[in-house]
């Protein structure tokens, strides 16, 4: 995959060896490889963001195997594993990438990200107690939180949760995964200035609109938030109000919630029509 960019570098050092009568062949030959070298680097940063996960993993495989002292491409390999919903895989590689002389406490923050996607927080745990104290990142901190959660050391999980926002300029996800971790303990106003924080960094996130929602009936306030929504996500919300009110026992408010939900959905709303009629005919649905 050949950009612009590239082919006016190699058109530069065409342009440079022919103004050149003394070039020898190891001159083209250096400055070749060179460009050659950039044009790997992009393709490899493609292949990690926007190709198919399962065609970066081919891509990385076969790279890796006819260069296996490369540990970029072997991380390269790893991290489209992770991707590719192959944890267990992918695990299995870190080991031997933090096990090299060429591992770093980076390696080991992605091994205990890798292992937790696996479900294997106990190891995830003993490799995050692993990394240097002095290794202060975002992703380092983002996983001693969610550690800290799963082992229910709340004021642990907050400090984390704190300092892992302050490590990065887009806090929307953590502030919604800690917002989401108040949710759990009940603690609903907590989490609902959490997920308004969250949006004000991204008001796209529909994961921090439903679970607002949800923090906001935990106190029985049901009315939609003020926070930027289309029609589809509205009705959407309006359909995890009804639900929440109708778990809490607040169903008459949840069946007009139902109703909202489907005269707001610009399409036929399945799920909320089927639980109108449930309720509507004596069930609990």
């Amino acid at each position: 995959m050949r950009h612009p960019v590239l082919l006016t570098l190699c058109l530069g050092a065409a342009a440079l060896m022919s103004g050149c009568g003394s070039t020898s062949d190891a001159d083209v030959e250096r400055a070749v490889k060179s460009v050659n070298v950039i044009d790997e680097t992009n393709l490899n940063d493609i292949m990690l963001t926007v190709a198919d996960p399962n065609e970066a993993v081919a891509y990385f495989q076969r790279a890796t195997s006819e260069q296996p002292d490369r540990i970029d491409l072997r991380r390269g390999l790893a991290r489209s594993l992770v991707r590719a919903k192959r944890p267990t895989e992918a695990a299995a590689l870190w080991t031997q990438i933090i096990a090299s002389p060429e591992g770093t406490a980076d390696d080991r923050v992605e091994y205990a990200d890798t292992l937790i996607r696996a479900g294997d927080w106990k190891r995830a745990e003993a490799e995050l107690n692993k990394v240097p104290p002095t290794h202060e990142t975002y992703e380092r901190y983002r996983l001693e939180a969610m550690v800290a959660d799963s082992n229910k050391n709340w004021a642990k999980a907050d400090s984390f949760y704190e300092i892992a926002a302050g490590l990065t300029t887009r806090p929307a996800n953590v502030l919604n995964n800690w917002g989401y971790s108040k949710l759990n303990r009940r603690d609903f106003a907590g989490a609902e200035k959490l997920f308004n924080e969250a949006l004000t960094h991204d008001e796209g996130l529909f994961t921090a609109k439903n679970n607002l929602v949800m923090a906001r009936a935990g106190q029985r306030k049901y009315d939609m938030p003020i926070v930027k929504m289309t029609q589809t996500e509205r009705a959407m919300l309006l359909y995890t109000a009804a639900l929440s009110a109708i778990k809490q026992g607040d169903v008459t408010i949840g069946k007009g919630l139902l109703r909202d939900a489907i005269e707001t959905h610009p399409q036929h709303f399945e799920e909320a029509s089927r639980a109108l009629i449930a309720l509507e005919s004596g069930g609990q649905g």
